[in-house]
């Protein structure tokens, strides 16, 4: 058997070699018929790139009141109704907080030049169906979501012209002086070995509550499909929370439930004030607890800017409790 495959073998070398001695090979005329050339409108769907100078901007033309009615219609039931997302990344709020030692990171705070907004609006969105928005309508957006940041006027109008002369607040933001970017660029982090005070060893620790770590028996025998998890031991109940610790991670939740996490946060200012402020602005004010309660019912604007806050559907007690978790300042 193996003779009959060494007599193959040769032949098959044989044929290799007299194919190579007369020049024979594959026709480089050959064609296979696949795709067609593609035409101007072709590829005018696809070079759609606005760049940071406006080169790539169509004609058109839009204002921040159309582009609220769009925004409403479909924009809203992903982006929030003032922009705070569901989901996805906020477009509004955070401007001046990417230095800090809380960013938020949003389309107003983020972006260096508003074209990019355009560019993105235009060719992705709206998620289902991206690519359906007319160049007006697009404008329009631009303007609506920069007007949502206090970038632009309520009766701005933007077009091929104004829109490459909005200044945004994070336009000296970006660096290309980094190795991502340029091949002489500076690497973004530096791998310098440790020299001194070095930590010889890494112990991992819970950071769980002590009143809450047998809550679901005892993590450290428990296993999962990747084996036992480390950690100490928690079988042993410690001693009973205070009123307050409970309170507090209770009312935090439903403050999260609520979604009153999408317009504010415990140190920064997103669309509504930071819960600090609120509870510095209210500190030791009789009756500052039940107005704010009454608020939340009823939505109200003007104590801390022109954007309304709508009327929330919790109840009273669960008002009162999120109230007071603010106003106590522990978060």
């Amino acid at each position: 058997m193996s003779r009959c495959f060494e007599t193959l073998a040769v032949l098959a070398l044989a044929s290799v070699v007299a194919a190579a001695a007369s020049g024979a090979g594959p026709s480089t005329q050959a064609k296979f018929g696949f795709g067609q050339p593609a035409t101007a409108v072709e590829i005018a769907g696809w070079d759609m790139d606005v760049r940071p100078d406006g080169q790539g901007l169509p004609p058109g033309r839009g204002s921040v009141a159309q582009g609220q009615d769009i925004y409403d219609a479909k924009c809203a039931s992903c982006h929030g109704t003032f922009g705070e997302s569901t989901d996805y990344l906020p477009l509004a709020g955070g401007i001046g907080t990417l230095g800090t030692s809380q960013p938020m990171r949003t389309t107003g705070s983020k972006l260096n030049y508003a074209t990019t907004l355009f560019d993105y609006i235009r060719r992705a969105m709206p998620f289902p169906n991206p690519k359906s928005l007319t160049d007006d309508e697009v404008y329009a957006l631009t303007a609506y979501v920069l007007n949502l940041n206090d970038i632009l006027p309520a009766d701005a109008v933007l077009d091929r012209e104004s829109l490459p002369k909005v200044r945004m607040p994070n336009r000296e933001g970006f660096t290309t002086d980094h190795g991502f970017l340029t091949k002489h660029g500076r690497p973004d982090t530096h791998n310098v070995a440790c020299m001194r005070d070095c930590v010889r060893s890494v112990k991992l620790s819970s950071e769980m509550p002590d009143y809450a770590r047998d809550s679901h028996g005892n993590l450290a025998e428990q296993t999962r499909a990747v084996g036992p998890v480390e950690g100490t031991r928690t079988a042993a109940r410690s001693a009973k929370p205070s009123a307050a610790e409970v309170e507090r991670p209770r009312a935090s939740v439903v403050a999260q439930d609520a979604g009153c996490m999408s317009c504010h946060s415990v140190s920064a200012k997103i669309v509504g004030p930071a819960f600090r402020d609120v509870a510095a602005r209210y500190a030791g004010e009789a009756g500052a607890a039940a107005r704010l309660v009454a608020k939340i019912h009823s939505g109200g604007s003007g104590a801390w800017g022109s954007v309304p806050m709508p009327a929330q559907s919790i109840s009273g007690e669960q008002g009162k409790l999120v109230v007071d978790w603010i106003l106590s300042g522990q978060y």
